[in-house]
């Protein structure tokens, strides 16, 4: 099954079941960058937003506002019970410390699943592992290799590939040539979020049953590209555009129904 279709899919689920709702999820979205990837983002959130009849509120505030007039703006959807997932587009503004920021939300409205006690998992690692399981991809007991250690990708990501019992490492910058070509060429599973186009190619023998997701988004002349050049010799290779983007934003739906279904049951 592509993506496109069990996005597809899984959308059809989500809208049934938003459907029934007296109250729909309701969540904010709070920018404060003049950012196009960050647009892009977010239209694609509002989107899938309408789609699913869930309310999405936008909060653009200016560049320039500074870091306590943010958290001020937090804590307000943070204590209205309204809103039942916030998101805060990054970047943000030089001189506004992210790491304050994530943790800043309210686990259980934090619906990027960044803060350290929220019970949601990040987006990106989580929208995978769902697909992975659903389209019947056995993870137990495979190699499963990240390369890239972020900690919005790379260790979530591995951390959730443990949960799910495969032998998990990790490469990075300061891995050797040799090291890396060894790892690459011995996984089942590789998971690529580096940030450099077509940093996997034709270079690497990988094992024909290999699957392959591509986390990149590289933009070069107005295109995008994922980390994987297209038609690589493997079982199965995630695309850009058109891939683990579209399991982020559907994850991100999927963490927003969490928190929904937790308030109702906690109150």
């Amino acid at each position: 099954m592509t993506i496109k279709e069990y996005v597809k899919e899984q959308k059809t689920k989500l809208k049934n079941k938003i459907g029934g709702l007296k109250v729909p999820p309701c969540f904010a979205i709070i920018q404060v960058n003049d950012d196009e990837a960050s647009n892009a983002y977010i239209r694609g959130k509002m989107k899938d937003a309408e789609e699913l009849g869930i309310k999405c509120e936008l909060i653009k505030l200016n560049p320039q506002t500074t870091q306590a007039e943010l958290l001020k703006q937090i804590d307000k959807i943070n204590n209205d019970p309204k809103y039942h997932g916030l998101i805060v587009q990054m970047p943000l503004p030089k001189g506004i410390d992210e790491e304050v920021i994530k943790f800043s939300i309210k686990p259980e409205k934090d619906i990027d699943g960044f803060h350290p006690l929220s019970s949601l998992e990040p987006c990106t690692p989580k929208g995978i592992i769902n697909y992975l399981i659903e389209t019947g991809v056995q993870i137990q007991g495979k190699n499963a290799l990240i390369i890239g250690r972020s900690n919005i990708v790379g260790k979530p990501m591995a951390k959730l590939l443990l949960k799910q019992n495969a032998n998990v490492t990790i490469v990075h910058s300061k891995t050797s040539a040799e090291d890396m070509k060894f790892y690459i060429e011995h996984a089942d599973i590789v998971v690529v979020a580096v940030g450099r186009k077509f940093f996997l190619d034709e270079r690497f023998n990988y094992r024909k049953d290999a699957i392959i997701i591509d986390v990149g988004i590289n933009r070069v002349d107005s295109h995008l590209y994922g980390d994987a050049k297209p038609g690589l010799n493997v079982q199965l290779q995630t695309p850009v555009p058109g891939g683990v983007g579209l399991l982020t934003r559907l994850a991100l739906i999927n963490n927003l129904m969490e928190a929904y279904e937790n308030e109702i049951f906690n109150n």
